[in-house]
């Protein structure tokens, strides 16, 4: 004969098997101090009536805004190019906008003037409100060589040291937001991955480009890559 206690414990299997699904929600995430906030490139240039804006990319920032304030450890991140840099269209004699080149480190999209050092389309967004943020990282500075990822310049070596200042504070993990998904976002989770990091890409604090698949293949790569894919409602603050 089955003990009581058996015949309960396989009862409340049952019944919490035939919970709807969804009905058992996970813990929300709580940042701790060895976790770090990473908001990319949400500057002017990708935002509405910029020269490179991607659809509903000011959407972010209020998200941003509002998970920010639970992070102690906050990285912002700024395209910051030549005005003659290696990935605009208008460097490139008879090509225009989107398509590709080959380059010394790979296949180069080429994109529409964007983020130009010092100017307006360059700053970030006047509605951001992360006072507490401890370093902006500027990329894409150097005229001969893109630099969609925070950690590494897109010839796959150059680092911007990034991921030495997170190691020297101790962060483990790390939590990826802003634009756009499928390129600069997509490369820093692939690079913090590479660099050991636990990594998560907040979903609803970034929008994507989606250039022919970009977007579906940035989320299988970044799956792939262990990245996890996760909402603003699941970080608590």
């Amino acid at each position: 004969m089955l003990s009581r206690r058996l015949v309960l414990t396989g009862l409340g299997a049952t019944s919490v098997a035939t919970l709807a699904p969804g009905a058992i929600m996970a813990a929300p995430i709580k940042p701790d101090d060895a976790s770090a906030l990473i908001v990319i490139d949400v500057q002017n240039c990708f935002l509405p009536g910029g020269s490179l804006a991607v659809k509903d990319g000011e959407q972010v920032v209020p998200i941003i805004n509002r998970i920010a304030k639970g992070f102690a450890n906050v990285v912002l991140t700024q395209d910051w190019h030549t005005a003659d840099h290696v990935s605009f269209a208008t460097s490139h004699s008879g090509k225009k906008p989107f398509e590709t080149v080959d380059l010394p480190y790979g296949k180069q999209v080429l994109w529409p003037d964007h983020c130009v050092q010092g100017t307006e389309g360059a700053s970030l967004s006047k509605d951001l409100a992360i006072p507490h943020a401890g370093l902006v990282i500027r990329k894409g500075f150097n005229k001969n060589v893109d630099s969609y990822s925070a950690f590494t310049e897109a010839d796959g070596k150059t680092s911007t040291g990034l991921a030495a200042y997170l190691k020297a504070r101790k962060v483990k993990r790390v939590f990826l937001a802003g634009l756009a998904t499928d390129y600069c976002v997509a490369w820093s989770a692939l690079d913090a991955r590479k660099a050991g990091f636990e990594t998560y890409v907040i979903e609803d604090a970034c929008r994507g480009i989606d250039l022919q698949g970009s977007l579906a293949k940035a989320w299988a790569d970044m799956t792939k890559a262990g990245v996890k894919r996760i909402q603003s409602g699941d970080i608590a603050v």
